[in-house]
Order: structure tokens, then C-alpha cells, then sequence
């Protein structure tokens, strides 16, 4: 998939000579933020999004606690005076309009759909950063660990995902290919999904899944949570997906090693009824 870059990342100027001469990055996107620190000197950041820190959001919301964060506003960053903003595919464009005014430059990542595109996000992000060294070795051992991945069964245990709201991910999200990746089959797909979609309660009764895979709850009341926790789905298991799930990074294998158990969880459970 043609990245959607919105400068020549592959032939920025100036070249910079020296270590203290890398360029200063600014990222205003979750998933950016995790490829740069991922990819970056410590003394490059000059901030990240407001989101990461955000232990619910971001899987590296530790690291991040450190560095300076932004609001997205476009004077604010004007003022730390970065070498270049980095910025997801949906960021808003009249924030990236009003940086491109003021000569900052911009570079675009795209929205990750399958675990095969994170060596080239990290590898782009080397190269936005002067540090194609370090985002090599990271991704050559997310391909490493990818050569390993088997297809999926037809005999693999059936997941569903059911989010509040019905809220569930088809063929040609990250989520599924994560799904397949750990060993499961997915609903969604199954019943003809692509993209992002809803199930109904009854349909997930009537296709009776292995496993639903949801989200924790949080405090307070949402009666759009009120369907995931009906009494019909009791006695199915439920996979809790976490901030590992949401961005390419290399942190999206603990993803795939988190379905792994619980896959292997069922197999073991049902030899024992046998």
C-alpha cells in the first residue's frame, strides 16, 4: 500500500551532519507518537499528542510520561519550532494546512491494516528522523516474528468481536489481521464484514462464538455497554483487548500473543471434555 506521505521523506533537506544536528519531530497522532519513540533520540522529541500518556489509548504510555505534550493546535507547535510535524492520515488538514504556511514540514503516516505494513511505518519513520539504523533492526525482527505466522484454520475457534454499541471489525482491519494472527477465526468475516461494522446481540447468540472479544469497562454508566454484558453471553469467554491492539507498532504482537493463549486456553479446555 502506497504510503500516504505528504513530503519527499526519502530525500529530506537539509541532510543533517551530526547527532545533535537530527531533526526536532513534533507528533500530533497517537500511533506516530509510538513509532517515534519507538525510532527516535530522547533530544528529538520536542512533544507528542496529548494521548501518550493515556494508558487506555497508548501502549507506551509509560515512555511518553516524560517528553512535553501538545494540544494540536497549530500556534503551540509553531513555537516549539520542530524540524518537521509527523501526523496520521486523518489529522486534521487545516492544522497541516496552517503548519505547511509557516514552512513545517509534514509527513503523513497511514492508518496500519495488517501487521505486514509495520516494517515500512518503521521504516518511513527512520527515515523522517535520520535514524534508519535503529528502525531497521526493529524491523527486521517484526519480520522475523511474522515468518512464523501460520493461516488460520478452518477448525480455529470462532471470536467475535463485541464492542459497546455492537461495534465489530472486519477483514481489512488491524484487529482482524491480529485475530487471525493469534490463531482465531473472526465473525465479522464470516458473516461477510469488511471494514468496521455492528453485530447484533442476536447474532452472536445464534453463530454461538468461542470467544467475544471486548473492552473493560469503565466507571460510571453507558447504555451502550449494557448489550456486551446481557445475560445471554455469560458463559462466554471474553478476550479484553488492550492498547496493544490500536497502532503498527511492534507492540502489536503482544496483541497476537495475548489470542495465542486464549486459543490455546480452548484447546485445552476442550481435550478435557472429551
Amino acid at each position: 500500500m502506497r504510503r500516504l506521505l505528504t513530503l519527499g521523506i526519502f530525500a529530506l533537506a537539509p541532510c543533517w551532519a551530526s547527532a545533535s544536528d537530527l531533526p526536532k519531530v513534533v507528533s500530533v497522532n497517537l500511533c506516530t507518537d509510538q513509532l517515534v519513540m519507538l525510532v527516535a533520540d530522547p533530544d528529538q522529541i520536542v512533544s507528542l499528542s496529548a494521548l501518550s500518556d493515556d494508558p487506555r489509548s497508548s501502549s507506551m504510555a509509560q515512555d511518553a510520561a516524560p517528553y512535553a505534550k501538545n494540544n494540536g493546535r497549530a500556534e503551540a507547535i509553531a513555537i516549539t519550532q520542530p524540524d518537521i510535524v509527523v501526523a496520521g492520515s486523518f489529522t486534521d488538514p487545516a492544522l497541516l494546512g496552517m503548519l505547511r504556511e509557516i514552512d513545517i514540514d509534514i509527513a503523513q503516516f497511514p492508518l496500519t491494516r495488517r501487521l505486514d505494513e509495520i516494517p515500512d511505518q518503521l521504516r518511513d519513520m527512520g527515515k523522517v528522523l535520520q535514524q534508519q539504523d535503529r528502525a531497521e533492526r526493529l524491523a527486521k525482527e517484526v519480520e522475523a516474528e511474522l515468518a512464523q505466522r501460520r493461516p488460520v484454520s478452518d477448525t480455529a475457534p470462532l471470536a467475535a468481536f463485541f464492542y459497546p454499541n455492537g461495534f465489530a471489525l472486519g477483514e481489512g482491519t488491524l484487529s482482524h489481521d491480529i485475530l487471525t494472527a493469534g490463531g482465531a477465526r473472526n465473525l465479522s468475516v464470516e458473516l461477510g464484514f469488511s471494514g468496521n461494522g455492528r453485530l447484533s446481540l442476536e447474532q452472536v447468540v445464534l453463530n454461538q462464538p468461542d470467544l467475544l472479544v471486548g473492552s473493560p469497562r469503565y466507571g460510571g454508566f453507558s447504555r451502550s455497554e449494557e448489550m456486551t454484558t446481557h445475560p445471554a453471553l455469560a458463559a462466554y469467554p471474553v478476550l479484553h483487548s488492550t492498547s496493544d491492539w490500536t497502532c503498527g507498532t511492534p507492540n502489536a504482537l503482544r496483541a497476537v500473543a495475548q489470542v495465542a493463549e486464549q486459543v490455546a486456553a480452548l484447546r485445552h479446555s476442550e481435550k478435557d471434555t472429551k
